[in-house]
């Protein structure tokens, strides 16, 4: 198979992968708190990645780690705290919009931080892109009295994570295996998710809480499948593609988790969608390539 092909079958099976995430989250947050599904979700992706990439950690050398511990941070570390925070204010379809700024993100790093070169329809992609994300928010705030939109910020402080963790990937450690650097960045968040996850009253609780019983199981697909599996993935992907490309993956996510989320009842206005679709089409054309003439 060709690396076109891989780079589309990845984006596919991260797209119904993440999408499914948001209502993993949900579901999960009816057991446990934000702090402990945030650690709970690190420990065990963490664990299980351990198991099957321990010895791949020999390929990277002392200078790369100074990279691993940074995308670590910004990828393994805070959004799965950052996410279930916001999830107890924000609908799972909502908050997979907002999500959907990681390729606007990715270029605005990109230029600023990592010498990266767009176009001025790209530049045009990322106005449209943000504005699309201030309509969700000042939309949301009016219309939508049940949410707190305020509580976007946690989601938009991932993404700009997400932004940084791929540049980084890209330009320092593609010279390292997926496996590698997803086992990497989940060893450096490890030690602190461990410290949080003793200090959340988990071990405590866990004994008698019958919905802590009953959400674990989504805990576990959330962290096994939509945390360690997708992050292997999703580091193949970044690989294969351009920064860009890897984050457009947020294309399609949005669409898996508003359906996931309207099965489960939550219902999406039209100013919601129209801000949706406003992000979007800013993603699109900073994608989009010049055709050869």
């Amino acid at each position: 198979m060709n690396e076109y092909s891989k780079k589309w079958i990845y984006l596919t099976i991260l797209s119904l992968v993440w999408g499914s995430s948001f209502i993993l989250i949900k579901k999960s947050l009816l057991g446990f708190t934000p702090v402990q599904l945030g650690s709970l979700r690190i420990v065990i992706a963490a664990l299980s990645l351990f198991v099957f990439g321990h010895r791949s950690l020999k390929h990277a050398k002392l200078r790369d780690w100074k990279w691993i511990f940074m995308a670590g941070l910004l990828s393994s570390f805070f959004p799965p705290f950052l996410f279930a925070i916001a999830q107890t204010q924000l609908d799972s379809g909502v908050t997979s919009i907002f999500n959907s700024v990681v390729p606007l993100l990715t270029t605005i790093v990109g230029v600023l931080l990592f010498g990266a070169i767009v176009t001025k329809k790209q530049i045009a992609g990322v106005l449209i892109g943000l504005f699309g994300t201030f309509t969700l928010i000042l939309a949301g705030m009016e219309l939508d009295l049940d949410q707190n939109y305020w509580y976007s910020i946690f989601i938009l402080t991932s993404a700009l994570g997400y932004a940084l963790n791929i540049n980084i990937i890209k330009k320092h450690l593609s010279h390292l295996s997926p496996l590698t650097v997803t086992t990497g960045s989940f060893a450096v968040a490890f030690v602190p998710a461990i410290v949080v996850m003793l200090y959340s009253g988990f071990l405590t609780e866990v004994k008698d809480n019958i919905q802590m019983h009953e959400a674990i199981w989504y805990l576990l697909a959330l962290a096994l499948l939509g945390t360690a599996v997708a992050n292997i993935y999703f580091n193949k992907l970044i690989h294969l593609s351009s920064p860009v490309f890897a984050a457009s993956v947020t294309y399609t996510i949005p669409i898996v988790a508003v359906l996931w989320g309207i099965w489960d009842g939550e219902v999406i206005n039209l100013y919601q969608l129209l801000g949706g679709v406003i992000i979007l089409f800013g993603v699109y054309l900073v994608n989009k390539k010049k055709r050869p003439l």
